[in-house]
């Protein structure tokens, strides 16, 4: 179980300052101006009348063994940044760099080779497993498409009842279907069928937005077991802040299609830069109701721009309470802030103890 299979450099192999291809080894993933903008058809030729522009630029680099944390309002492109690095869709424009080499220009045969590598947890425990086909179909099913686990239906089956022993199943539920199971034993199928080929990163979509707060819990730490145990490397998902500040080691934030802010666990949640994040953070509920009734909470007004129409300038002006006539007509930047590991989109960003309604200046931060 703990030995990685074929197809790629080991993960350990290497140091930081090593470079594949010109790319820094330190990191298993990265995406470059990574975009995705469907088309608008209209008429009854069905011309291309506009893009709604679902991922718009996105720079994002994921070191091995770590866990980047990606959160957003629903709708701005994280599901999607998801499926184009898997390659399930093909991007408008960018790179996907995965173990040093570009994979977007890969044929189908080496792309089989590289998504032994990369595999995905779905959100929907209920609509991601196949209703007709038994567990060990399921678990079993990306040992026969890549012909590992064994050569004979014995050797396979061995090795699903393994999987389901280490995601907390019992082998004996090798011949079940997925409704006699409840919606945490679906997502574990799930994760036993993402681990099947021990690959080297797994995408977690949401993938505890769908059980209740106990089961939540379950995964969550079964998630993190793996990890350490066969040294994976994890994006993941979500909604739930509270989640996302337990398991990950660096979070981005998305909006609208772009990377708004990053930076490790501890800094964006003590000390948000962007505006959107803080107003994000300020929803997190306290469990102390006298804390809880004393905070000041940030409501954004409006709601959130369609992609295929979005602002000039800096994409979240139009909702934030600190934006400024220089925000209409520029986009900022994601930069660099005081500490190296924290980046912000923000031309007039929150200082520490400052309220987020009062910009403490009307000049842009380190604008050009």
């Amino acid at each position: 179980m703990t030995e990685r299979t074929e197809g790629g450099p080991d993960s350990r192999s290497g140091g930081a300052s090593a470079e594949t291809n010109g790319h820094s080894s330190e990191y298993l993933l990265e995406t470059k101006n990574l975009k995705m903008h469907f088309p608008i058809k209209a008429g009854v030729l069905q011309r291309t009348v506009g893009h709604v522009k679902a991922v718009d630029g996105v720079d994002l680099s994921v070191r091995r063994g770590e866990t980047l944390g990606l959160v957003g309002e629903s709708g701005c492109g994280k599901s999607t940044l998801a499926r184009l690095v898997l390659r399930l869709l093909e991007p408008t424009e960018g790179e996907v760099i995965f173990e040093g080499e570009d994979i977007l220009g890969y044929d189908r045969k080496r792309m089989l080779g590289v998504r032994r590598n990369m595999q995905i947890v779905f959100q929907d425990p209920y609509a991601s497993l196949n209703p007709r086909m038994t567990v060990g179909n399921i678990v079993s099913e990306p040992l026969k498409t890549h012909k590992v686990g064994g050569d004979s239906s014995g050797d396979r089956k061995r090795r699903v009842q393994e999987l389901l022993e280490v995601v907390g199943l019992n082998s004996e539920h090798y011949n079940r279907y997925p409704h006699e199971f409840s919606g945490g034993q679906r997502q574990r199928i799930g994760v036993a069928r993402a681990i099947a080929l021990n690959p080297r990163l797994i995408i977690c979509d949401e993938p505890v937005s769908a059980l209740d707060v106990s089961i939540q819990a379950q995964v969550i730490n079964l998630l993190q077991d793996l990890q350490k145990e066969f040294d994976l490397t994890y994006v993941f998902i979500a909604h739930d802040l509270s989640v996302v500040k337990h398991i990950s080691d660096r979070v981005a934030v998305m909006y609208l299609g772009k990377i708004v802010e990053l930076a490790d666990r501890e800094t964006l949640y003590n000390e948000p830069r962007h505006p959107y994040t803080a107003s994000l953070l300020s929803a997190i509920p306290i469990p102390d109701p006298h804390k809880e009734r004393e905070r000041q909470r940030v409501i954004l007004t409006g709601d959130v721009p369609s992609p295929a129409n979005p602002p000039s300038g800096c994409h979240f002006h139009t909702r934030c309470p600190r934006a400024q006539d220089y925000c209409k007509e520029h986009e900022p930047p994601l930069e660099k802030q005081e500490k190296e590991s924290h980046s912000s989109a923000c031309f007039f960003p929150v200082l520490e103890g400052q309220r987020i309604e009062e910009p403490e200046t009307s000049t842009p931060y380190r604008a050009d």
